[in-house]
């Protein structure tokens, strides 16, 4: 169909809106092939053309509102929601936000194809101004899903990060009622606060009686860290259960006495073996080494 003669009598941006509103059922079929929409609509093709409409009804929203270079347009918000879902698909399976927005800009030839086929004469000065005007709305989608990849980047990312976290943090069960915690590599609030409720978790599942926190492979201790232990330390006694730190090694040991830290409540041992032994011994366990007589035997 042609642009009626009260539509050429509207802006360019309402012209805009009405060929994407009569249009909508053209346009969604040739997008529902574009690798933006077929790489995640894999079972059905159906299903990827009615994701399309939806695009591009609330395309047409933008375009009607005269906001076609606004990402805070209220229309996006179903293209946010929409494309929001299609990005984190996307980035799960290792699409780039910059991959992302390519595939987004190939949606912009065939719907200014379509839109060119509503004008007589597509050369004329109204067809030009229709162009850009679609031109600029698709272009501010683009910035749209760019913005909602990064943020679905994001998100992945702090999964991660958090999975990675609890990963390692592990919590062992050495005996009955004896848990530890070897801690490898540097310490934050972030991971400290994770090894706290890691630790109290066990505490409350094995319902152990002894903690361990083995810091024989953290590297340095400044005063944040000793603060977060000594955190863990107490929520740890709260729960039923002492807390013993073992591994501490001479430079870290300096290092805490330079720093002016009080460590005389926390318990300590030399080693995880040692703080296993005390908590053993607690418990009305011998632990001995076997006669090297009998051995031979």
């Amino acid at each position: 169909m042609r642009v009626s003669e009260q539509d050429a009598a509207g802006s360019a941006p309402q012209i805009v809106s009405s060929f994407l509103e009569q249009r909508k059922e053209q346009v969604a079929q040739r997008w529902a092939d574009a690798p933006l929409f077929r790489s995640v609509f894999t079972v059905s093709r159906d299903e990827a053309v009615e994701a399309c409409k939806a695009v591009v009804e609330a395309l047409s929203e933008v375009a009607v509102s005269g906001r076609l270079e606004d990402v805070r347009s209220p229309g996006f918000g179903t293209v946010r929601e929409q494309l929001g879902r299609m990005s984190a698909t996307r980035a799960r399976t290792g699409s780039t936000p910059a991959q992302i927005a390519e595939e987004v800009a190939g949606l912009r030839a065939p719907a200014v194809e379509l839109l060119r086929e509503e004008f007589a004469d597509p050369a004329a000065p109204q067809a030009q101004e229709c162009v850009l005007a679609l031109t600029l709305l698709l272009g501010t989608l683009r910035l749209v899903v760019m913005e909602t990849a990064l943020d679905a980047n994001a998100e992945l990312i702090e999964r991660q990060r958090q999975q990675l976290l609890e990963v390692a943090t592990p919590v062992i069960k050495l005996w009955e009622g004896t848990v530890a915690v070897p801690l490898i590599g540097t310490l934050d609030s972030a991971r400290s606060q994770v090894v706290m409720e890691s630790l109290l978790e066990a505490i409350v599942d094995q319902r152990a009686r002894y903690a361990i926190l083995d810091i024989t492979g953290v590297p340095t201790v400044d005063s944040l860290v000793a603060q977060h232990l000594m955190k863990t330390v107490a929520a740890a006694r709260l729960m039923g259960a002492e807390c013993i730190v073992s591994g501490i090694r001479p430079a870290i040991a300096q290092t805490i006495v330079q720093l002016g830290i009080d460590l005389g409540s926390v318990l300590t041992r030399a080693s995880l073996s040692d703080a296993l032994a005390y908590a053993l011994g607690k418990q009305g366990i011998e632990v001995s080494r076997a006669d090297a007589g009998a051995s031979a035997r």
